[in-house]
């Protein structure tokens, strides 16, 4: 699993938003709450049994400085974790 703070980063990419800083927003507080969330959605996964090989999660900070994690994963990893959601869904009484 790439993300930040694992020395892997892909310089090809380009993220428009990355590049704008507003004086005054405190980017560096959103980094970090993505970064935790991002932790703690990587561990949340291995912990139900997904193959996190494929699974890419990236933390940055949105334009006004709110953290934002960024998802990427295969489309079978994507149909299992919403089989996983649906299952507890039910358990838990959500489900329509």
């Amino acid at each position: 699993m790439c993300g930040m703070g694992d020395g892997e980063f892909a310089g090809d990419e380009s993220d428009l938003d990355a590049v704008l800083w507003v004086p005054g927003v405190d980017y560096v507080s959103g980094w970090r709450e993505a970064r935790e969330a991002a932790s703690e959605l990587g561990d949340a996964l291995r912990l139900v049994g997904v193959d996190t090989s494929g699974v890419r999660l990236r933390a940055s900070a949105g334009t006004d400085g709110a953290g934002v994690v960024r998802l990427e994963l295969s489309a079978a990893t994507a149909r299992e974790i919403a089989m996983l959601a649906r299952v507890t869904a039910a358990r838990l009484g959500r489900a329509s």
